[in-house]
């Protein structure tokens, strides 16, 4: 899975690396982005556009507008069937900006958490699927992270991991494919030395903490204590 994930990129490297994208005055940074909380995504609707949705996937066709944390990923096997996930994989795509993301790895009775993140230092376009729900004058635009299994960088941390693009072709294609086939090939498992990663403080462990210091590396030895 996925569960928590950093964007601390400038606008400057955001236009760099995606194009002509309107980035509003007021970027905001977050090193701890948790279940629920607001992040970036452009979306296959507005793809000049930096918008900022809720991370939690709220079907439109939910009863109640409660954002639960419980839709925050969607496996890539499946997605094209799965009530929540059908007409979103077809219709709303998008990506999620991210520059690394967090996963733990249990060493006796402690979990240690890991920054990971491109060995080039590029930003990550996470594949994401959106949804709008839609209340009287209220309306909720949400979103879930596709996962997949893990390629052998992240493998000894956990048996999931994001689905991301590496090439701007890619990154077309997933905004504009019709085909249900060719949408369900672009979600492959990442390629294998694509990622690097390093033990981090346990700070992160509350979303309470959110600062530079989260990606600061700690050594393994101060991890065991």
């Amino acid at each position: 899975m996925c569960g928590r994930f950093s964007l601390s990129a400038s606008r400057e490297t955001i236009q760099d690396q995606l194009g002509p994208v309107q980035v509003g005055d007021n970027l905001r940074i977050n090193y701890n982005i948790a279940p629920t909380q607001p992040a970036y995504v452009i979306t296959n609707e507005r793809p000049g556009q930096l918008q900022y949705f809720i991370w939690g996937l709220l079907p439109f066709w939910s009863r109640e507008p409660k954002i639960t944390g419980r839709l925050i990923n969607a496996r890539r096997e499946g997605i094209e069937s799965k009530p929540s996930f059908r007409l979103p994989v077809r219709r709303r795509r998008c990506w999620v900006l991210a520059d690394s993301f967090y996963e733990w790895r249990k060493t006796g009775d402690r979990k240690i958490p890991y920054r990971i993140f491109p060995k080039d230092g590029s930003l990550m376009t996470l594949a994401g699927i959106w949804d709008v729900w839609e209340g009287g004058d209220r309306s909720l635009h949400t979103f879930s992270i596709i996962t997949c299994p893990p390629n052998r960088d992240v493998a000894s941390l956990h048996d999931r991991m994001p689905v991301f693009f590496t090439e701007a072709r890619q990154r077309e294609r997933w905004m504009e494919a019709t085909e249900i086939e060719e949408i369900l090939n672009l979600l492959q498992t990442p390629a294998d030395g694509t990622l690097d990663m390093y033990p981090v403080s346990d700070k992160v462990n509350s979303v309470r903490n959110n600062s530079p210091e989260l990606h600061e590396p700690i050594s393994d030895q101060l991890s065991l204590f």
